[in-house]
């Protein structure tokens, strides 16, 4: 294993336990609070889609002329993992995105999709994430977490892109969850039959094969600069923290309606 793969691994350790055994699991006993729990994090399954993108975009040529844009190893890396998370097939067998298996699972479970596609309509309008969290009162936790990710998508570094997209996305999902929707699922398998189809099809795809794509796609943009390697171990940090602060978020928000 690269060795500078294998410190950032180390050093990030304790930070993906706080999130693999985060408190807002625990809590999360019934539908009503996986509806909620659903509610936060379709924000991040739809902001991973574009720093995804943002990758493709620096990485190969998305513009006509087409002219060969970096190393063709790379190129292969990521558009491998494009085609998997924007054209995945579903339980029936259908192309489509992994955010648009994601809005199924929340309508088949009786999530509440209006304030996502109230963000999403009034994005395409504006240009403006300001004002799409206004339109769709969006939580601050949510903001929060889609701002730091579209800062690291604006920086246009390539590297640290894909030291986000690495580390801080792709491997997160705790065993503790996938037993908690298990659970669910024998109770309301005509509810929860879609998301528990989406976390089995994450854990195939994104936790296996593209998560070695990932950790050499971000290997070979970070090459033997040290700069490189200490800017991607901090914006791996960084966002390894912003999923704990939309967890903790989360877990207020479900605690609250409890009360």
């Amino acid at each position: 294993m690269n060795n500078h793969i294998a410190r950032i691994q180390q050093v990030i350790e304790p930070l993906r336990q706080e999130i693999i055994n985060h408190k807002v699991y625990l809590v999360i006993n019934d539908l009503d609070d996986l509806k909620i729990f659903m509610q936060y994090h379709v924000y991040a399954v739809w902001d991973f889609m574009s720093l995804l993108k943002s990758l493709q975009i620096n990485l190969t040529c998305t513009t006509i002329p087409w002219f060969p844009v970096g190393s063709a190893n790379t190129r292969y890396l990521i558009n491998e993992i494009v085609a998997g998370e924007e054209s995945d097939v579903d339980g029936d067998g259908a192309r489509k995105s992994h955010y648009e298996m994601y809005l199924e699972a929340m309508e088949q479970c009786g999530a509440d999709t209006t304030a996502i596609h109230q963000f999403i309509a009034t994005l395409q309008e504006t240009k403006s994430l300001a004002e799409a969290y206004k339109a769709a009162d969006v939580p601050k936790a949510a903001q929060d977490f889609v701002n730091f990710t579209f800062s690291v998508i604006e920086s246009n570094k390539s590297h640290l892109q894909s030291a986000a997209f690495t580390f801080g996305r792709e491997d997160l999902i705790p065993n503790m969850f996938i037993s908690i929707v298990g659970d669910l699922n024998m109770k309301f398998p005509d509810q929860l039959s879609l998301i528990k189809y989406y976390l089995d099809r994450h854990i195939e795809v994104d936790g296996d094969h593209h998560s070695h794509l990932a950790l050499n796609m971000t290997a070979e943009l970070c090459g033997e600069d040290e700069e490189f390697w200490k800017a991607a171990e901090e914006v791996t940090i960084a966002s390894l923290q912003q999923r704990i602060n939309l967890w903790d978020g989360v877990y207020q928000d479900i605690l609250s309606v409890k009360v």
